[in-house]
């Protein structure tokens, strides 16, 4: 007997067969049960998900001599005369090759004559998308209103194309793709009809490889019988259609994650001089990829994966995050898209591989966001009420007010950093870590605040000071101009303890400021500053700021932990203002 396809031997040929597509067939069912069968039918979907089998089926269940009947015998002529292709009655079109109004209009000739010696006179019209539109158009009234012996079968995998005045005279059905699992259930029991052993994961692979496509699987699997020698095994599929494996990817990339760029191009030249193509290993490398994020997601089944989750590697897995693993399979999605025009495939892939080997460094934007965020709640607090919550408690980070034993304020102002792109947000925990010990070892520093102000009352009964000409002036009488100044205007106190080194002369306060914003800030504040200073000095006295020089401030900056610790988390330098 003639070899036979295993599509066609294994063809459904009654609506329990079909695969994937229970809805279709349970309505088809239902409606010749009713009796309510309807002149037109379109049918949609994807190739190979069984359209046409579906027509033939359908065909049968109306002209069975037991029928109409949801389940025809298959025995009888009208059966086997349809299941051959030789039924009279029944009439398959293609429509790739009928597509003029000539061919429409024989077809409308036809339908005049009932059928031979059958219950209906079926047409089957495939790829019907591909008709003219003025066969379209003559075969409108024609379907609309056909004889009641007539049905029309339309199948199409481009349902888009057909025009609406075509689908609104035709019941709809719309075909899915088949389940992986499913069609592996159906190759393993070709494989046994056939007597060939199949490993699980060889005919998983091939399952993947149909796409959702029964016919394409069944002929992936002749192909792949052909060559096993009465074993199907994913080696040797591996082997003998250059594919890469999981085992090749697994150690090419595990050089990648160990940043191994010599390992890697040998690793990719030895593929290439294998035989394997370019395309070929970029679209298993995609697939590897897309099976690792799935892993790290946790996805471990069988189906979606191809192969058990434990043969992909663990060093690669804890090597990359998912953000890292998404940017790994985009460059291959992209790279794919790329080499059609590319000067040399074999260049691209090279680079594509090179840039894994610094994945390990690749921080996403919304990562960065983050970081930035948090430095910038760290650096940018106010100077008199820089707190931060922790434990339901807060802690003081930036002084501003005396402490009454040792009288020097405690004064932090940060310069902006350089941020490489380098920087890591996991990092930000040291950061935190370090700015919560600087936190604890000030916390014995007092805030001042309005009501300490108001007790302590410095603008009453101030004795006058006496200065000598050019003597610097004691921290604790400028904090307690400060404290007068913060009963007033907060925001004149809080420009008062950016301010250092103040000096007497004559009845003028001169204090340096980092800079020339900070100086013009303070002038526009000059007279509550003065009236303040007066008060706390106990005398008529006006103050001035100027602008310290730059080597001055240099000299005179010590740099705090917690801005050593942020330059060294970010990767940045402090290049100006005062610490």
């Amino acid at each position: 007997m003639a070899y036979e396809v295993t599509a066609t031997r294994r063809r459904p040929q009654k609506f329990e067969d079909l695969i994937g597509q229970e809805f279709v067939a349970a309505t088809l069912k239902n409606s010749i049960q009713s009796e309510k069968i309807a002149h037109a039918y379109l049918f949609s979907g994807p190739r190979g998900c069984g359209k046409t089998s579906t027509a033939r089926i359908f065909a049968k269940a109306l002209n069975c001599q037991n029928g109409p009947t949801p389940t025809p015998c298959g025995e009888c002529a009208a059966c086997r005369e349809i299941t051959k292709g030789s039924s009279l009655d029944v009439i398959e079109i293609d429509g790739a090759s009928n597509t003029s109004v000539n061919d429409v209009r024989q077809i409308k000739d036809e339908v005049q004559f009932p059928p031979n010696s059958s219950r209906y006179k079926v047409y089957i019209i495939d790829e019907v998308h591909m008709l003219s539109t003025s066969a379209f158009n003559a075969l409108l009234k024609t379907i609309e209103e056909p004889p009641e012996y007539v049905v029309f079968i339309f199948a199409t995998t481009e349902l888009q194309k057909v025009p609406a005045t075509i689908k609104s005279r035709c019941q709809q059905f719309n075909f899915r793709l088949v389940a992986i699992e499913k069609i592996k259930e159906q190759l393993a029991a070709a494989a046994a009809e056939i007597g060939i052993q199949a490993d699980d994961e060889a005919l998983y692979w091939i399952a993947r490889e149909s796409t959702g496509s029964m016919r394409d699987a069944y002929t992936l699997f002749d192909q792949v019988a052909a060559f096993s020698e009465n074993h199907i095994t994913y080696e040797k599929i591996r082997d003998k259609l250059g594919l890469v494996g999981t085992e090749r990817l697994n150690a090419l990339f595990e050089e990648c994650a160990a940043q191994n760029v010599s390992g890697v191009q040998e690793k990719l030249g030895d593929f290439l001089q294998a035989g394997i193509s370019v395309e070929q290993l970029i679209t298993n490398s995609a697939d590897y990829l897309r099976s690792l994020l799935l892993v790290k997601n946790g996805v471990t089944k069988e189906s979606l994966l191809g192969q058990d989750a434990a043969r992909f590697s663990q060093k690669v897995l804890s090597a990359w995050n998912s953000i890292q693993l998404e940017r790994a399979l985009s460059i291959f999605l992209q790279l794919y898209r790329d080499i059609r025009y590319s000067l040399s495939p074999r260049y691209e892939i090279d680079l594509a591989f090179s840039r894994l080997c610094w994945l390990c460094e690749y921080v996403s934007p919304a990562e960065v966001k983050q970081a930035v965020d948090k430095a910038r709640a760290l650096l940018e607090s106010p100077p008199q009420n820089a707190t931060q919550a922790q434990g339901g408690t807060q802690q003081s980070f930036s002084g501003g007010a005396e402490n009454a034993q040792s009288g020097a304020p405690k004064e932090f102002h940060f310069a902006p950093l350089h941020f490489s792109q380098e920087s890591n947000s996991e990092n930000l925990a040291e950061a935190n870590s370090i700015l919560q010990n600087s936190n604890s070892e000030n916390s014995g520093e007092q805030n001042f605040s309005e009501q300490d102000s108001e007790k302590q009352n410095p603008q009453e009964n101030s004795p006058r000071q006496e200065f000598a000409q050019d003597a610097p002036i004691d921290d604790s009488l400028r904090g307690k101009a400060i404290a007068a100044l913060l009963v007033d205007d907060e925001v004149s106190a809080s420009l008062l303890k950016n301010t250092k080194n103040w000096r007497a002369s004559g009845e003028t306060i001169l204090a340096e400021v980092s800079d020339e914003f900070q100086k013009n800030q303070i002038d526009a504040k000059i007279q509550i500053i003065n009236k303040a200073v007066s008060a706390a000095f106990g005398g008529n006295y006006s103050f001035q700021a100027r602008v310290a020089a730059a080597s001055e401030q240099n000299s005179q900056t010590e740099i705090p932990q917690v801005v050593n610790t942020l330059c060294k988390v970010f990767k940045g330098t402090v290049i100006g203002g005062e610490i």
